[in-house]
């Protein structure tokens, strides 16, 4: 199940590579989840992988989110609330749902840091 799991989100991950709209680095990470518990082969060939490998191993050490990173993630969000807030008839419900799960998304991309600090 685990391993299923991973490859799925590597999947969704690689596809974002490719679409702008898809990030890419939060479902490597997930795929990274699914591998540590599925496959420790599948894990180290993701964790040192020469395109993923760098970022894995910063979030997973530092916790970093590069600042090219945050901008996007940010500007995404504000771009998929704008356009539930103009263009859709979503219930009010689900509106104040996404909203708070964007802000939430936002204020923990934001707090994290965006370089590595160096003990």
């Amino acid at each position: 199940m685990y391993l299923g799991l991973g490859w799925l989100f590597f999947g969704l991950g690689f596809i974002g590579v490719f679409l702008p709209v898809l990030p890419t680095t939060p479902f490597m990470i997930l795929a990274l989840w699914g591998f540590s518990k599925g496959s420790r082969r599948v894990h180290h060939w993701l964790y040192t992988h020469p395109k993923f490998g760098p970022s894995l191993q910063d979030w997973d050490k530092y916790r970093v989110i590069p600042l090219k990173t945050k901008i996007t993630a940010v500007s995404m969000m504000s771009i998929s609330a704008t356009f539930l807030i103009f263009f859709t008839e979503i219930p009010k419900y689900g509106l104040y749902s996404a909203l708070a799960l964007m802000t939430y998304g936002a204020f923990y991309v934001l707090t994290k840091p965006s370089v590595k600090k160096l003990d």
